[in-house]
């Protein structure tokens, strides 16, 4: 098969989904790999590079969608590439679909076969990992006093104590910020609604952070002396409250930090997407830092740890084809989004009301035996396709 990889133009966003290692690996599988000029020019990976692997150079976006029958890049499907994708065409992307409605309209009417990969990571996203360390770091940058914050030094210094750090979260991305701060020295909660999460993170941190059940009430109660939070929650996209009201926002200390990594609307009511051309904002006089692609701030790291763990996908799909790459891969195949005209993802179709048919029908698979994999979200629909 052609396998193109896409230069990513989403601004701030330095990081390509192929390195020059996956394009040996897929040249030795027998497939074609195109890749668009500069593609990994942000990353630290050159064109020369992609060639000495095997990879044909092309000029334009243009030429790797008439071309491929797969084609791949880091984020969001832009609208000046709408109109360039083609049926049958095979996308994998971070497509984030329950909050992109007109991408996903877009993915619909091409008829491609449009894979989401923020639900395709068996044991999390490198992305999830790079976001809460960086954002770890940058939170604690936003706490400088030449950038707004109250201008305490992470694990203190002598006679002056050191910073007060609140993580929403104990996943893959709440648990990378949490091993930073931990590590750093500062003095650090862990909040969720799993008290078995809450558990792990005692023994994975040898006792030396605190931990408290994620609600309201407790979030609350200690914002007032927390110096900075990091929201690490997948917050659904249907919930009709917030996780932090502005009344709690004005509850914390001038010059405190919220460092928003999850960047979804709704969880925190001060929020509002940045970038890293400007990435703060202050509100209540509390520092916001909402940067929503964090991970391209270490662009070599993570394009690495992302292409070496999407690599799977790839050869699975480009060397069994899609329907039987979703039967070995369960978490392939709760990622497959849009096939051949008809939505496939179950959040998708619950937020934008549009119906939708589950993978392993649409694929004709469901009588198979299907490696398994948990839903992605807690949000379900029954708003089927009617055949």
């Amino acid at each position: 098969m052609k396998f193109g990889v896409l230069k990513d133009i989403k601004d701030g966003e330095f990081r390509v989904m192929v390195t020059p290692t996956e394009v040996n690996l897929l040249k030795n599988d027998g497939h074609d790999v195109y890749v668009q000029s500069k593609a990994g020019e942000g990353s630290g990976f050159y064109d020369k590079d992609y060639e000495k692997e095997g990879a044909v150079i092309v000029d334009s976006m243009e030429e790797i969608y008439s071309n491929c029958d797969m084609v791949v890049k880091v984020k969001e499907i832009e609208p000046v590439e709408y109109d360039l994708i083609r049926e049958n065409q095979i996308i994998y992307t971070c497509i984030h679909p329950a909050a992109h409605n007109e991408e996903v309209e877009a993915l619909l009417k091409s008829g491609c076969i449009a894979f989401t990969a923020e639900d395709s990571h068996r044991y999390g996203s490198p992305n999830c990992e790079a976001a809460g360390k960086q954002g770890a770091l940058m939170g604690l940058e936003s706490l400088l006093t030449i950038n707004g914050g109250k201008g305490k030094f992470v694990s203190g210094l002598g006679g002056a104590p050191g910073v007060k750090a609140l993580v929403l979260g104990g996943g893959t991305v709440g648990r990378a910020a949490t091993s930073v701060l931990a590590n750093l020295g500062a003095w650090v909660t862990v909040m969720d609604i799993n008290i078995g999460t809450l558990r792990d993170i005692k023994r994975e941190f040898n006792e030396k952070v605190n931990t408290e059940i994620s609600n309201k009430y407790n979030i609350k109660k200690l914002l007032p002396e927390i110096d900075i939070v990091y929201n690490c929650v997948k917050w659904p996209k249907d919930s009709k409250e917030y996780l932090i009201d502005r009344e709690m926002v004005k509850s914390m200390e001038k010059g405190s930090v919220i460092v928003d990594i999850s960047n979804d609307v709704g969880a925190i009511e001060t929020f509002h997407e940045t970038t890293h051309e400007d990435p703060r904002y202050i509100e209540e006089g509390v520092v916001h830092y909402c940067v929503s692609n964090i991970p391209g701030a270490i662009a070599q790291s993570t394009s690495i740890a992302y292409a070496a763990s999407a690599l799977p996908h790839f050869r699975n799909i480009l060397n069994s084809g899609v329907k039987e790459a979703c039967v070995k891969d369960g978490f392939l195949r709760r990622s497959l989004t849009t096939y051949k005209g008809y939505l496939t993802h179950e959040e998708t179709s619950a937020i934008q009301n549009r119906p939708w048919i589950k993978p392993e029908d649409i694929l004709e698979i469901s009588d198979r035996e299907l490696d398994f994999a948990p839903p992605a979200t807690p949000t379900r629909s029954k708003n089927f396709v009617k055949k």
